[in-house]
């Protein structure tokens, strides 16, 4: 028996460590997950849901949801729920539940104490005027010339913002901190900015709305966070996490920083996922060849093998690409231990066997699961006429093929083995209507006679019970690993693959899957792991989704060829 090793602790569970061991926080450990709700989660999310609630349950603390719902322009109640089932599914539930929208009148009292202290002002240039102003890396940036207005015009401004005095754009709120500073995002950051919109929660409560950065500390000392985890795009803005909580003087979280997830074959900007739907490039952020979640999920993804997925890769503190055969190792691994198998033919060619009795059935037993003894054996019919897979036959067989080809011998898994004897084509276009051939009573699985060796075997369906499906193969969404790889110009959608998705309409099931219900997953014996699509499945009108191919030597020797 093998026992695995410890997984090593990673750089964030040593700085908590050593957190408790100082008596940091008084040895508490309080978490969070803060998604803004303007999109569906995708599979980066997911490693900081698994990082989030996983450090929560190791060190016996507390894990909250919090949404980040400070732009009302792109924030929808759909997405709210969508997350809060997305966590739910991964196998994690909050602590918590909190809105950062529910601290907007405390986050207002605390603009009005940073401008009583002066480290605050209302400034009247314009977005582009900011950006002209803010200088660059080799640069200093300029003060804006409303940076040393009084504090009671600031808060008499402030107030009338508040009050929906100004249009959109009109004023902002900043910080004052340093336009010389080597870290842009403290050259005087905006606080504040008007928008007229309306919330899916406050309505039009508010016309003001405060900005990520300055809502993102607050909102973590409110909930008394110990460790907040962002991704490594706030490094730099960490300093400004400080002089938040510093300036206003309250309980101070830790913010750590960690790699975000990037993955081969995707893109993982919510923005341009977006793009993706609304452009019809996919069906929705439930299709399955999206990284959301949701897509994963409808395509067969189990919530244990993304959590395996997330812990393989662990977390780093450097940038990097997975590549997305690792996600795929791990929701195979998982299927082939849980799935149950089945034969399904996807592209069907008649077998007719010319010495089996005609109107003869046999019910012929058939292993669930090898990896589970405890799944047992179902029956599976048998008869004369069967659907095979057209690529199981060659009437000219490349080397190395072990099929079935005119004069060969195959077994047919679980059942005889049987030898072609010729074709019926069809006259008018000469396609391969049928293949013939004779089987031998004597080599039927299970038997003691049944030892005679053949290079093949092949899978099958009872043409007389098969049941007919729709299938949908899969492959990855972009034809090149790094999408975004692309030409100055040159959009990123031009790398979409045009082969991203095959449908099947006339594919032949074992009668044992009339029955499935959506989000069943099969393994589909020498095909690969499929499951029942949860948005289109109807009873007698079955699709199944591709979740992940097997791995097939053969497919490698016939491209290689």
């Amino acid at each position: 028996m093998t026992i695995e090793a410890p997984r090593p602790r990673n750089f964030i569970e040593e700085a908590i460590e050593e957190d408790g061991r100082t008596g940091r926080y008084g040895g508490r450990v309080h978490t969070r997950f803060p998604p803004e709700p303007n999109g569906y989660l995708h599979i980066g999310h997911a490693k900081s849901i698994c990082l989030n609630f996983g450090l929560a349950k190791k060190y016996g603390g507390q894990c909250n949801l919090r949404f980040d719902d400070t732009n009302p322009t792109k924030e929808e109640v759909e997405y709210v729920d969508s997350i809060m089932n997305d966590v739910r599914w991964l196998g994690f539930e909050w602590d918590g539940l909190y809105y950062a929208s529910d601290y907007f009148p405390q986050l207002y009292a605390w603009a009005i104490q940073l401008i009583e202290a002066g480290k605050a002002y209302v400034c009247d240039l314009s977005a582009d005027e900011i950006r002209a102003h803010r200088g660059t890396l080799t640069q200093p940036g300029k003060n804006s010339p409303y940076r040393d207005r009084p504090v009671a015009e600031n808060l008499a401004l402030f107030a009338r913002m508040r009050e929906g005095e100004f249009s959109d754009g009109a004023r902002t709120l900043r910080a004052k901190i340093d336009m010389a500073s080597p870290n842009l995002n403290l050259r005087d950051p905006v606080l504040y900015r008007i928008l007229h919109a309306e919330h899916h929660r406050t309505g039009n409560a508010w016309c003001i709305y405060p900005m990520y950065d300055y809502t993102h500390g607050q909102s973590d000392s409110l909930e008394q966070i110990t460790h907040s985890i962002c991704t490594l795009e706030f490094e730099n803005h960490r300093p400004l996490y400080d002089w938040f909580l510093d300036a206003l003087d309250i309980y101070h979280p830790r913010q750590i920083e960690f790699a975000r997830l990037n993955l081969t074959y995707t893109v993982m900007s919510k923005r341009r996922l977006l793009e993706l739907v609304q452009g019809g490039f996919v069906s929705g952020w439930d299709d399955p060849r999206m990284p959301t979640i949701g897509g994963l999920r409808r395509r067969g993804y189990t919530p244990e093998s993304i959590r395996a997925f997330c812990d393989r890769i662990g977390v780093a503190k450097f940038n990097s690409t997975i590549d997305v055969a690792v996600l795929e190792g791990a929701v195979r691994e998982d299927l082939n231990r849980t799935a149950p198998r089945a034969m399904a033919v996807l592209r069907p060619l008649k077998l007719v066997i010319e010495n089996y009795p005609a109107g003869q059935v046999e019910e012929l037993e058939a292993i669930n699961n090898p990896e589970d003894p405890s799944a047992g054996v179902r029956l599976v019919p048998f008869s004369r006429e069967l659907f095979i897979e057209q690529d199981d036959f060659r009437e000219v067989p490349p080397k190395k093929f072990h099929r079935l080809t005119p004069g060969a011998e195959v077994r047919l898994r679980a059942a005889y083995i049987v030898k072609c004897t010729g074709v019926v084509e069809d006259q008018s276009t000469g396609e391969i209507r049928e293949v013939r051939c004779t089987y031998d009573p004597q080599t039927k699985s299970g038997l003691p006679s049944a030892d005679r060796k053949v290079k093949g075997t092949i899978h099958w369906v009872s043409a007389q019970h098969a049941v007919q499906a729709e299938v949908r193969l899969y492959e990855h969404l972009f034809s090149q690993p790094d999408p975004s790889d692309v030409p100055e110009g040159v959009d990123y959608k031009a790398t979409l693959n045009p082969n991203s998705l095959e449908v099947l309409k006339s594919a032949q099931l074992e009668p044992s899957l009339a029955h499935s219900k959506p989000g069943d997953r099969f393994q589909f014996e020498r095909n690969g792991y499929f499951c029942v699509d949860t948005r289109d499945s109807l009873p007698g009108r079955l699709v199944f989704n591709r979740t992940v191919t097997l791995r097939d030597t053969w497919a490698k020797i016939e491209k290689s060829g």
